[in-house]
């Protein structure tokens, strides 16, 4: 059943206390989660539903990279954590008015259940809060779900119930923003093979020849596939895993030094230290949900040395 936004007092009286979870307002009226159990540190906008930092306690730096130059403010869009993009990915198809990437990353989410697991992780589901200003975009009945489990993994599970009888179509991403000591040293394996189509080069089709490095601006979409992938960092000694379900696509992005450069809120050199790859449904790999069923994408993310 739904639930109202809540207060922060509110909110801490009624789910704070039994899972290492507590909430805060922000000067802006806005309303953060701050996880901090045996196993890690994470914070989660309501606005958004945007998890905006995630760090185990075994790892000496943040997994989830946000920007320095990120601020909470209503309405706005954060650089950096993991935002929702849906009911569509990109440019919306017929209306060039309505925000990229959907409405899902700044609009409110309530906090529907929050629990401590049996072994010390933190659960937290969020629902979006739809509303006359949702509903002149996507005028289809339905329900968005994030669970959010902060543990030694992060794991993630998006869920789109259709409440109508006809089916409609999403494009979907968690548009996750990782943390790497140097995006030029920096490799993806698990797209070897597959086939992408390179907005930054044309926007034409492409096939990836062994792991991904970078050296340039790189924008690209991988389609039909549901392979993990592994970020493989030598200067952190580490590599993040991301293991995914319910997602046939993987974006993979970082705009380098110009384009970061003209966005203008990457901070000093921050797109060296970040590299975005997403697990979504985009292009052909659009997902139909019939009328009165659910599609969901979850990713897990894990953290092991290098």
């Amino acid at each position: 059943m739904m639930t109202s936004l809540g207060s922060p007092e509110e909110l801490n009286a009624r789910l704070g206390v039994k899972a290492h979870l507590a909430f805060r307002g922000t000067s802006d009226g806005l309303v953060v989660a701050e996880i901090d159990n045996p196993f890690a540190t994470a914070s989660i906008s309501l606005q958004g539903g945007h998890v905006m930092r995630w760090q185990p306690k075994s790892a000496a730096q943040p997994v989830i990279w946000l920007s320095q130059l990120a601020r909470l403010a209503p309405g706005k869009s954060l650089r950096g954590g993991i935002p929702v993009c849906w009911p569509w990915f990109g440019p919306h198809a017929a209306q060039a008015g309505f925000p990229g990437h959907g409405y899902a990353r700044t609009v409110s989410w309530a906090v529907t259940h929050a629990s401590g697991l049996a072994d010390g992780a933190t659960q937290i589901t969020l629902e979006l809060i739809n509303s006359d200003q949702t509903r002149a975009m996507w005028n289809h009945p339905c329900k968005l779900t994030l669970a959010v489990t902060v543990g030694e993994t992060l794991k993630l599970t998006l869920t789109t119930g259709n409440l109508g009888d006809d089916a409609f179509v999403i494009g979907e991403a968690l548009h996750t923003y990782f943390q790497v000591g140097d995006i030029a040293r920096t490799r993806v394996v698990g797209l070897e093979g597959c086939e992408f189509l390179d907005k930054a080069g044309g926007s034409v089709r492409r096939r990836q020849q062994g792991a991904l490095t970078f050296s340039a601006e790189t924008d690209r979409i991988y389609v039909n596939t549901a392979a993990d992938c592994v970020i493989e960092d030598p200067q952190l000694q580490r590599r993040i895993r991301i293991a995914k379900s319910g997602s046939q696509s993987t974006v993979v992005w970082t705009p380098w030094a110009e384009k970061a450069d003209r966005m203008g809120d990457f901070g000093p050199d921050g797109w060296r230290a970040m590299l975005c790859v997403e697990s979504a449904n985009a292009l052909e790999n659009l997902v139909s949900v019939p009328g009165h069923a659910s599609h969901g994408m979850s990713v897990e993310y894990s953290l092991t040395a290098l």
